[in-house]
């Protein structure tokens, strides 16, 4: 028993492959641009990371060089009033 079976294609499949190829086309655009976007929030991510260092960094200083003035300016009381009674 021999069995034919014929690939009949649709009227319209021209069409349709130029729609296939169409979309293939988004995609791999679609893909470039969330690759490039990705890589720009990686970007953004890093520089944020270094911003929020610097900036702890900066307010360590100014903690410590507050401590410092306050110390100093405990001891200035303390000559003045020594100066003062004496």
């Amino acid at each position: 028993m021999h069995l034919s079976y014929r690939w009949r294609s649709r009227p319209d499949a021209a069409a349709l492959e130029r729609n296939v190829d169409e979309l293939r086309t988004v995609i791999i655009q679609l893909r470039h641009e969330l690759t490039n976007k990705t890589g720009y929030a990686a970007t953004l991510e890093l520089v944020l990371k270094q911003r929020t260092q610097t900036i702890d960094d900066l307010r360590g200083k100014l903690d410590q060089l507050r401590a410092v003035n306050a110390r100093l300016d405990a001891e200035a009381e303390r000559l003045c009033e020594m100066v003062r009674l004496g």
